[in-house]
């Protein structure tokens, strides 16, 4: 049990690896929506979603960096955990997945994932090593 209570030195050790997990996440998932510029509204994608994925695309790179530089992480992490309850609000209300699918693998157990990751930073902040340590002592 010593062992286990000796790890709450590298709290903020784990705070990075997290900020860097969610991070990275985000901003290549961002990244990705870039697309969603040069996209005309069809059957398959109308109109005003591509304008969420537009806003989407400028706004998960930018919760990202906040997140992977631990600057206003805490902001950041409340921001982007917004945009996981949309997801996983259109996956579960209509698109009717399950929480996991076994055979279709497209269930919400990772959007889910992720919420409790920007839910944990939200809350515990960005650690030692980050930006906001630096300007703001917190």
């Amino acid at each position: 049990m010593q062992l286990f209570s000796s790890l709450h030195a590298y709290g903020d050790l784990g705070l990075l690896a997290l900020r860097v997990g969610v991070g990275s996440i985000f901003l290549a998932h961002g990244l990705a929506k870039k697309a969603s510029w040069k996209m005309q509204p069809s059957e398959q994608m109308p109109a005003k979603m591509i304008k969420l994925m537009r806003l989407l695309s400028v706004c998960e790179p930018l919760g990202a960096v906040g997140v992977l530089t631990g600057s206003l992480t805490q902001l950041a992490a409340a921001c982007l955990a917004v945009i996981m309850v949309g997801a996983i609000n259109m996956k579960m209300k209509v698109w009717k997945k399950k929480f996991y699918d076994q055979e279709k693998h497209d269930g919400w157990e990772l959007d889910f994932m992720i919420l409790c990751g920007c839910a944990a930073l939200f809350v515990m902040g960005a650690g030692a090593w980050s930006v906001d340590r630096l300007l703001f002592r917190i």
